[in-house]
């Protein structure tokens, strides 16, 4: 058996199918009717079939030819060892926009990957360039229907792209878009905006091409370069300013209008930064449609507030500030991007509750630089420096988006555990929800039970 044939069997589900047939952690699944196992995604799509004919390697050497009859998409409760079942595949670009590329040394092993991988993003939400794909690869996708994808193009001018990522596969995105959209699935793009290079007439032509592909072509993100400190033999990139980033605002928002009247869709939307940057009011809730692009930053300030007014609005009021009697004193650490947006909420939330003190601190990114701003990317060294000498009160909030998804640790290596002690106060995450933000300040376990919400 070769090496790409063993897939190793982690867990085996109490009572399920497999558990039944004899399987066990350690064994190595072999083909499945006859087919081998490339990943995942060849498993799902396999063993959605009825009648299947599973082979196994015991861990003494012996081969199992296992019949199994089952209802359609039934599972056969097996876990495996790595959750592709094989390596991610890493991106081979040399983009000059790459964030990796500027970090510096010494932080967490995991952030200096970089995957370029179509199943991570049908799995996770990642963004991919489509550069490391072949027809046979689109052809996979279309048949295995991995809708959505998240694809990063930047621009559909060939040679500019090839150019932005550093590799001569860039060139045909727009073609292998247009084949995955006939083939019957949903693609996500984003467009980071590299001042001078992609913007202007070049954006014009890429939202024009991609929102030709509607409705296939499901949305498009503009996200402005984000550019640390630590960019020494990159090449040169120019942040975005109040009027660069006003100038953006207003060339997307002309297409907005267009398509909108065109297609019933924006199809494009404008990261919050450019907003911010440029101090010109965010869209309207109802202005996102169904928010297609949170994970790239778009429209989260919009959901936040949202979700704010209604559970803020959800309390019987009269009774919920007569029965929160309770001095409170608590902090708030954020990225200086959304710092007013927060105050603006915590001062309603100290209005309404008088025993209610919110102290917000807008976190500076020395980490990073200056020109990073955003919340997610603030690190626990940063914010225990900063907040050293702080009247913090009874506990720090900060945001989940700062920690790894799966485990409590800031992109420096900083643990939640070693800011509350560097502090001397506890340390509580709060999720990125309205309902969770008003939770927390209040404080979530002393307020349970001690007001209802409106049904």
């Amino acid at each position: 058996m070769n090496k790409e044939s063993r897939i190793t069997i982690q867990n085996v589900e109490a009572g399920s199918i497999a558990d039944e047939a004899g399987i066990e952690p350690g064994d190595i699944l072999v083909s499945i009717n006859g087919e081998k196992i490339k990943d995942i995604f060849d498993y799902r799509y396999l063993t959605s079939e009825e009648a299947l004919t599973v082979c196994i390697q015991k861990k003494d050497g012996e081969d199992w030819e296992i019949e199994i009859d089952k209802d359609q998409y039934e599972d056969l409760g097996l876990d495996f060892e790595e959750a592709l079942m094989d390596a991610s595949k890493s991106c081979t670009n040399k983009c000059i926009f790459c964030f990796i590329d500027q970090l510096p040394k010494g932080m967490r092993e995991t952030v200096y990957f970089k995957d370029d991988d179509s199943r991570l993003s049908y799995l996770s939400g990642n963004y991919v360039t489509l550069t490391n794909m072949k027809d046979e690869d689109l052809d996979r996708i279309i048949r295995y229907k991995m809708s959505p994808l998240n694809v990063s193009v930047h621009t559909t001018n060939p040679e500019l792209r090839r150019f932005m990522l550093g590799s001569r596969f860039g060139g045909d995105v727009l073609s292998k878009i247009r084949k995955l959209v006939d083939g019957g699935i949903s693609v996500n793009t984003q467009i980071v905006l590299c001042r001078g290079i992609n913007d202007g007439n070049e954006l014009d032509m890429t939202i024009s091409e991609l929102s030709g592909l509607f409705p296939g072509m499901s949305s498009i993100s503009v996200v402005p370069v984000g550019l640390t400190r630590w960019r020494e033999g990159l090449y040169k990139l120019k942040p975005f300013d109040k009027a660069a980033s006003a100038e953006v605002v207003q060339q997307v928002e002309n297409w907005q209008k267009k398509l909108l009247e065109e297609k019933e869709s924006r199809i494009v939307y404008i990261a919050d930064e450019f907003y911010i940057m440029s101090e010109i009011d965010l869209p309207e809730y109802t202005d996102y449609e169904d928010f297609p692009q949170l994970e790239n930053g778009v429209g989260l300030v919009a959901l936040l507030k949202r979700e704010f007014e209604e559970y803020l609005e959800s309390f019987e009021s009269d009774s919920a500030v007569s029965l929160f009697d309770a001095q409170r004193n608590v902090s708030i650490a954020t990225g200086i991007s959304v710092y007013n947006f927060i105050k603006e909420m915590t001062d309603r939330l100290e209005k309404r509750y008088n025993k209610l003190k919110v102290n917000v601190y807008p976190i500076i990114n020395d980490f990073f630089g200056e020109n990073v701003t955003v919340t997610g990317l603030l690190t626990g060294t940063d914010i225990a420096q900063q907040l050293k000498k702080a009247s913090i009160g009874q506990e720090l909030l900060i945001s989940r988006s700062m920690l790894k998804a799966d485990e409590e640790i800031f992109l420096d290596g900083f643990t939640l555990a070693g800011l509350s002690e560097s502090l001397g106060v506890k340390v509580t995450v709060v999720e990125n929800n309205g309902e969770d933000f008003i939770n927390k300040i209040l404080g979530k376990e002393s307020l349970q039970g001690r007001f209802k919400l409106k049904e």
